[in-house]
């Protein structure tokens, strides 16, 4: 038996900067163990065609956050990384315009602007209508019936499931907020006006894939981080992993339903976990050049299988892009190099709220923590998964005397 005074369940990017973290408080007491050969989690990379292929879907450092970005850049130095203006995109009505939607509808053709423009004055939230409780009704509500159904519905749908009223609507505050008079306005200036959603400004490594600030904080760690070992069985009641690794705190960051055992947890528990639900995807590899400035560009169209393109000769030195595909629509057929991922986003399903602070709950009492994107079970980027990671480091110095 291994025993640890932190045990640390996976080395993405939560586990990863938990671990530096704790370092950096002078903790040398900790494991890390991580089921892939390498660390990064979904955000790996792989050396294709020359350059770097985010294999979890398109990752970026946002630098809204500057203690974040100090905090990666001791990893990868500020000078190997390239500074970008966002310019992302939506493929709609056989035209290309920027998103939000809502701030750039000026770029369609006149009569579809006026189309639009009359289906907001008619939405929901611009005539004082009540909230509604289902996500179509809320996208209606929100948006009016032309987003809703040229783009909202249809996108979602391909990047969520068919049925999307198992989602909750809670979420959805995070949606860039465009007032109807900034629709008009825009339509009128020909200009968006509306701010920029996440990642207005960006950062990405100029010669690597953006899992190569992971690869060198995992590497930074050492023996502490172990590798090629899948996490099975959790004995919640001793803080036991897979019978040989015992912490007297454990940080999870994998995937709760990934565990195939977990000892010590009532039927409501083991229940709640088996109800998260989540999606995955399969990324895939196109050489082509994409006439686009865009660096990335989302697809409502039901035909397409893909729901988004991350175009790499736009942020990369590399040529190609890469299509993202919910992993049942992928068509199984690869133009160039694919990789699939189990776990790629959190689903915001209806009861997901009270599931997981009732599992966080449970598991905080036996002296275990949930932490990032799969601890937590949000749909965090991964610039606020290392702010959390720094920050429980500080809130952990204190729970061991």
């Amino acid at each position: 038996m291994k025993k640890t005074k932190y045990l640390i369940l996976g080395a993405g990017p939560a586990g990863l900067c938990l671990a530096a973290s704790l370092r950096d408080r002078g903790e040398e007491d900790f494991l890390i163990v991580e089921k892939e050969a390498e660390p990064g989690g979904l955000c790996r990379s792989r050396d294709v065609d020359g350059f770097g292929f985010d294999i979890g879907g398109g990752h970026f450092l946002d630098t809204r956050k500057a203690e974040v970005d100090r905090f990666l850049f001791r990893f990868l130095p500020e000078e190997e990384w390239e500074s970008f203006e966002r310019d992302s995109r939506i493929s709609i009505l056989g035209k290309e315009i920027g998103s939000p939607i809502e701030a750039n509808i000026w770029q369609l053709d006149i009569e579809d602007q006026i189309s639009y423009i009359k289906a907001i004055a008619e939405a929901g939230c611009v005539k004082g209508t009540p909230k509604p409780e289902l996500f179509t009704d809320w996208i209606y509500w929100k948006l009016g019936g032309r987003i809703a159904e040229d783009y909202m519905l249809p996108y979602n749908r391909k990047m969520f499931g068919d049925d999307l009223d198992v989602l909750g609507t809670y979420w959805l505050e995070k949606l860039p907020e465009v007032s109807f008079e900034d629709t008009l306005r825009s339509c009128l200036t020909g200009k968006a006006v509306a701010k920029q959603p996440g990642h207005a400004h960006f950062l990405y490594p100029k010669d690597y894939g953006y899992g190569e600030v992971w690869k060198r904080l995992g590497n930074s760690l050492g023996d502490r981080l172990i590798l090629s070992e899948n996490i099975e069985a959790l004995d919640v009641d001793n803080r036991v992993v897979n019978g040989k690794y015992q912490g007297e705190l454990i940080i999870n960051t994998v995937p709760w339903p990934a565990i195939k055992e977990i000892e010590g947890a009532d039927g409501e528990i083991v229940s709640a976990i088996r109800s998260l639900k989540h999606t995955a995807i399969v990324t895939e590899y196109h050489p082509d050049k994409l006439e686009t400035a865009a660096q990335w560009v989302y697809y409502p169209d039901p035909g397409l299988a893909y729901h988004r393109i991350l175009v790499r000769h736009n942020f990369c030195r590399g040529r190609g892009y890469w299509t993202e595909t919910r992993a049942e629509r992928y068509e199984g057929v690869a133009a160039g190099p694919a990789f699939m991922n189990e776990y790629a986003y959190p689903l915001n399903t209806i009861d997901k709220p009270a599931q997981i602070e009732k599992i966080l709950k449970f598991m905080e009492k036996k002296g275990i923590y949930g932490l990032g994107r799969w601890g937590e079970w949000q749909h965090y980027n991964s610039d606020v998964v290392v702010e959390r990671a720094m920050g429980m480091a500080q809130n952990l110095a204190g729970a061991i005397t």
